[in-house]
């Protein structure tokens, strides 16, 4: 028996059941499958309990709340796993989620409150008594094999049929052939404009939201439609706003595929440890396919660096970091030195000469990059895919 079942069986029998939702996510098909064989998943149903997809999606916003609590209205919950900055779980913005252990999340649960404590404070039973959790034990890992996923899951390994087509409805919002990118010119990036320069806190949820848009995820231009839409302006303060170069506002998506129509390549400056958190492939998928050719930060997370490197975008950061304030959203960009280094291997510094969009100004902006030759090829090819498929 698990500590947790072992809390709520506790509780059960003493007549007390949870006053407040309860949640289960298993991590996989497996643990569900083991929690079915070993009796916690009926334990937790007898409880009242709500088991949900073990997947991702219940932790980035994919769960539909049942306690009649609208998004806008303050309120909190408790979860024992994941991150807890806004919207996470939910997708509300005041949703605060407090993060807790198995047990102690179980707990509150049953006292409908944050500030019970198991240790201290009672319940009450239907029949007036008071109830106290007992220090939870139980096995930390089931005392047999980790149950075999249900076969439906498993994966199926045969050779690839290329004779099979594959058929798309040309009306489907959900699926959509994935196009290859363009591969890099044989020339410097010339033209680029700045489409945004971001403040603060950039993470993968910025630039590319979860929740629901992820019935997305197979239809890359109904998905880029999210692109950037919570990152803040660094010019104007404004969340989710961008300025052509004839004035016009937009939002960044809108502004990114309107140059994508207009053939104007770009790139996005912004601050410290740009796309953080989750190894989202879209954050970099998206700006890749709206016309970003280069992203230029005062520091990366590294999976995203990476992951920007294999849709075939550049990932810079500046070498002196005040040189973030002499660069300006629809300032034209090239490149100095990239086509080299790219053709070296990752060998060789890369500079930005930036013409300031109202004065005419130039400047020359030293950067730096973390591009092997593995990855120059990535770039060079137009993504890692591009190169698969060349040399296959």
């Amino acid at each position: 028996m698990t500590r947790v079942e072992g809390m709520v069986r506790e509780a059960l029998e003493a007549g007390v059941k949870p006053a407040s939702h309860f949640y289960i996510t298993p991590g996989s098909d497996q643990i569900r499958e083991t929690l079915r064989r070993d009796g916690p998943l009926d334990t937790f149903k007898e409880a009242g309990g709500t088991v949900l997809s073990n997947a991702c999606g219940p932790c980035i916003g994919q769960w539909k709340r049942q306690d009649g609590v609208e998004k806008g209205t303050p309120n909190a919950i408790l979860t024992s796993f994941n991150r807890n900055f806004r919207g996470r779980n939910d997708g509300n913005l005041d949703t605060m989620n407090f993060l807790a252990s198995p047990e102690i999340v179980t707990a509150m649960t049953f006292a409908g409150t944050t500030t019970f404590n198991p240790m201290t404070d009672s319940l009450q039973t239907a029949s007036g008594k008071e109830f106290r959790f007992t220090p939870p034990s139980g096995k930390e890992i089931p005392l047999e094999p980790f149950e075999i996923a249900r076969e439906e899951f498993r994966a199926v390994m045969s050779a690839p049929d290329p004779s099979v087509d594959v058929a798309i409805s040309p009306s489907s919002s959900r699926l959509a052939l994935l196009e290859p990118f363009e591969p890099f010119p044989a020339s410097e990036l010339t033209g680029l404009r700045v489409l945004v320069k971001v403040t603060g806190k950039c993470t993968t949820d910025t630039i590319s939201a979860a929740g629901p848009w992820l019935k997305y995820k197979g239809h890359l231009p109904n998905i880029s439609a999210n692109t950037l839409n919570t990152a803040t302006n660094a010019e104007t303060g404004e969340v989710n706003v961008a300025y052509d170069t004839d004035g016009s506002s937009h939002t960044i998506p809108e502004l990114a595929q309107r140059w994508r129509e207009a053939a104007q390549p770009w790139l996005v400056v912004a601050e410290h440890n740009y796309g953080e958190g989750s190894a989202r492939e879209h954050a970099a998928l998206q700006p890749r396919y709206l016309g970003a050719r280069v992203v230029l930060t005062k520091s990366f997370a590294r999976i995203h660096e990476t992951n920007l490197k294999k849709q075939g975008v550049v990932p810079l950061t500046f070498a002196n970091e005040a040189d973030y304030d002499r660069i300006n959203a629809c300032d034209e960009v090239e490149t100095v030195g990239l086509l080299d280094m790219l053709r070296n291997g990752g060998q060789g510094e890369v500079s930005l000469r930036v013409k300031n969009f109202r004065t005419g100004e130039e400047i020359l902006i030293p950067t730096r990059h973390a591009v092997s030759r593995d990855q120059a090829q990535f770039i060079l090819a137009g993504s890692a895919l591009n190169l698969l498929s060349q040399k296959s």
